[in-house]
């Protein structure tokens, strides 16, 4: 799902992470090549009659900026990403049912940062791929594979705090069967690697053609109904999905809250009980479970009256935090994957020369850079994760004390 970048002399410059070169000519200094520049969601620009040099032309002063600008970012990724999946591991309590689809998500992103942009980053500034064919179908099937699942766990863990907020009582039901969340999570793997996977493997075989050893490229997305299939999937299925989940939670919250202005409490809920009760009054914003806080609000007396009015109340104002939560998330998955999309289709509708090249850059930097915010958005911005993080710091702190 990485784009490829290839630069022209006559200001072609796009990323493109299945950018297919069609050769016309074998000429030794210059290729006649049909350019077709698509994005992540396989929406595609096509600049024909372009003379593009295999070896992509910087001067060195934009070398060095786009090298360091990559090398941040790819900081970035490893480095969020990294402290999310060792949480998991430092600290017994994170490791829930649904907490299970952001650890997926880390691992995604993780891969994404230290496998795919490394090997991008000396192909896009010299323009030769050294790796060799057999390391470059490896790579981009591990590329596509990520990317995509990313954007699957993402529709994910929407889903899952969709059911917490709408149908809390089966989804309580399932907080205990982890088999389940790990068949998700095994669904998510494969179904990403079956959208791309076998056709970039074997499309030589499937789709013929010849792409010389040092250019990494794939070359069956100029097929239409391939093209189609990956732009629903891998761009407008999760926004209309995580969309949709979204919208759900609002018009549930704002159903309720009415019905707030009237409260009735059933008279077999308001029954004395001889144990005390807890109310809970912490949730996850984009995990399942829903941890107790004893400190804030105090087990209520064997004589008291459970005032379920209250905790109602409690409830909708952390589900609402859960659907301004969301909100973020759809909005930031659309600012990243969006941009690219709609740039190669007016690209395309004008054949590439109503539009600037360094446009290109630009949104294709808003496609890396989600998997830099995906860690701030779910876990680092949550108090348990960030408990977990301070312990290990504090491991740390107290081993170099040692």
């Amino acid at each position: 799902m990485q784009d490829r970048k290839t630069w022209s002399s006559h200001s072609v410059s796009a990323y493109s992470s299945a950018s297919n070169f069609f050769i016309s000519t074998h000429d030794l200094t210059s290729i006649m090549l049909s350019l077709e520049v698509i994005n992540q969601t396989g929406i595609f620009f096509s600049a024909f009659n372009e003379t593009v040099d295999l070896e992509m032309k910087f001067s060195e002063d934009i070398k060095t900026l786009i090298g360091v600008a990559l090398s941040i970012l790819i900081f970035f990724m490893v480095s969020g990403n990294i402290l999310v999946i060792l949480a998991f591991v430092a600290d017994k309590r994170l490791r829930t049912q649904s907490n299970l689809f952001l650890l997926n998500l880390a691992i995604c992103d993780f891969g994404i940062g230290a496998f795919s942009t490394p090997l991008f980053l000396p192909y896009m500034l010299t323009g030769k791929w050294m790796p060799g064919r057999i390391m470059c179908k490896l790579w981009l099937t591990i590329d596509y594979t990520m990317c995509t699942a990313s954007a699957f766990n993402v529709v994910l863990i929407s889903y899952d705090r969709f059911m917490c907020v709408t149908n809390a009582v089966l989804y309580r039901s399932q907080q205990n069967n982890q088999n389940l969340a790990i068949l998700k999570m095994i669904v998510v793997w494969i179904a990403s690697f079956l959208l791309y996977g076998p056709v970039i493997l074997f499309g030589d075989i499937i789709f013929g053609g010849h792409i010389p050893d040092t250019v990494c490229l794939t070359n069956f997305l100029e097929i239409w109904y391939v093209h189609f299939g990956t732009s629903i999937f891998d761009f407008a299925f999760p926004l209309i999905s995580i969309s949709f989940f979204n919208l759900s939670i609002y018009w549930n919250i704002k159903k309720r809250s009415k019905s707030k202005k009237h409260p009735s409490v059933p008279h077999h809920l308001q029954a004395e009980h001889k144990r005390p009760y807890i109310i809970v009054t912490d949730i996850v914003l984009f995990g399942s479970q829903l941890h107790r806080n004893e400190n804030e609000f105090p087990s209520l007396s064997a004589n008291s009256r459970l005032n379920t009015n209250d905790v109602q109340i409690i409830q909708l104002s952390k589900d609402k935090k859960v659907a301004k939560s969301l909100l973020i998330l759809v909005c930031v998955f659309a600012i990243c994957w969006a941009p690219y999309t709609f740039l190669i289709t007016i690209g395309k509708a004008c054949s590439g020369r109503c539009i600037e090249s360094h446009w290109y850059d630009i949104t294709i930097w808003l496609l890396y850079a989600n998997s830099a915010i995906n860690p701030i958005l779910y876990p680092l911005c949550h108090k348990s994760f960030r408990n977990a993080f301070y312990m290990m710091f504090k491991m740390c702190i107290n081993k170099r004390d040692y």
